[in-house]
């Protein structure tokens, strides 16, 4: 093995070091587990958004005058913010309680086979 690839090697072991120190979850995530769980018992569904990075339901919308004024007049999709980490992007994840449907399980299945397929042609690289 070449010097260049034990180097490349090094590089790639530290960059999943840091990805796997940034995986930071919120501290209010079982607090939700918990409402979303007693709200459950009480028949009442919910759907409630969470921040990708830090698993924070502390997810707003962002406001037209403080930088998405495309996705006011209809032009894109609205953008989203945490107020606990700072991320801002326009896709959110959504924590819910609601009963999983066979349609849901399906979308869910063909999911996780696409993320499969995409990690196997990353390890080919």
């Amino acid at each position: 093995m070449s010097e260049e690839e034990q180097k490349q090697k090094k590089k790639k072991k530290k960059q999943m070091t840091v990805l796997e120190t940034e995986k930071v979850g919120s501290e209010l995530l079982p607090e939700l587990v918990q409402a979303l769980d007693e709200l459950e018992k009480e028949k009442k569904y919910v759907d409630i958004q969470v921040c990708p990075k830090c698993k924070s339901p502390l997810v707003q919308r962002v406001g037209s005058m403080v930088g998405d004024m495309s996705a006011h007049m209809g032009f894109t999709a609205p953008k989203y913010e945490c107020r606990e980490c700072g991320w801002r992007e326009r896709s959110v994840l959504k924590a819910t309680n609601k009963p999983t449907t066979v349609r849901d399980v399906v979308i869910l299945a063909e999911a996780k086979d696409a993320d499969i397929e995409r990690q196997r042609k990353d390890k080919k690289k």
